[in-house]
């Protein structure tokens, strides 16, 4: 017995509609397609607004702060004791000097010298890094008496037990000394160092304690 072939009009039904099934299926693919990469641009343009503002705040920050290295280390830990024992020093003047000039250079010594030790052992912190303790003035652990023009214990304590002229020649040619240290360490941290607000306070004292040092050798000669 011979099977039936469908006929024309049959054929051509099933045609139409497998070619209908496949226009309704490529056109859910496409109409997916476009919603994922809609989605996607949003998600994209969502991340992008969302850490643009603090990654540019964070790269703003690093610009102006810079970072820091082992020369700012050195340099904050090294002249917080160092300027200790300045203001120890310059402490002594208030009733010990018989010069006027040598009083008032201290007063200013003691006013620039005690707020940088704050500010130098605020980075130290903020680093994570020691901040040396609040040792005797005769000298620090790394950075003791002899140190980049640090004085010894005897020298501190004569001074301490002088008084009148004697104290003023004594705290100049001391204090002399001290300067020349302080102005080499920040040498060594504009030339070394990364943390730019560590380099603009040793160009600082560069200036400053350079034209001290200037005016107390001036002193020195008058006497």
């Amino acid at each position: 017995m011979t099977a039936r072939r469908p006929s024309r009009a049959r054929r051509a039904t099933a045609a139409s509609a497998v070619a209908a099934g496949v226009t309704a299926a490529a056109l859910l693919l496409t109409a997916c397609g476009a919603g994922d990469q809609d989605s996607a641009r949003h998600a994209d343009h969502g991340s992008a607004s969302t850490a643009s503002p603090s990654a540019s705040a964070s790269g703003s920050a690093s610009a102006e702060q810079g970072g820091h290295n082992a020369a700012d280390v050195a340099f904050a830990q090294g002249m917080i004791p160092h300027h200790r024992q300045a203001v120890d020093m310059a402490g002594m003047a208030e009733d010990r000097a018989s010069s006027k000039e040598v009083k008032d250079l201290a007063a200013a010594i003691k006013k620039a010298q005690a707020p940088e030790i704050r500010t130098l052992s605020g980075w130290l912190t903020t680093w994570g890094e020691p901040v040396p303790t609040d040792e005797p003035a005769a000298g620090h652990a790394g950075h003791g008496a002899g140190t980049a023009g640090m004085m010894t214990g005897q020298e501190m304590e004569e001074l301490r037990t002088s008084s009148g002229k004697a104290f003023d020649t004594a705290f100049l040619k001391l204090m002399i000394k001290h300067h020349e240290g302080a102005v080499a360490m920040a040498k060594t941290e504009r030339a070394e160092g990364s943390h730019r607000p560590a380099k603009a306070m040793a160009g600082d004292i560069v200036a400053s304690q350079s034209a001290e040092i200037a005016t107390m050798n001036g002193l020195l000669a008058t006497d």
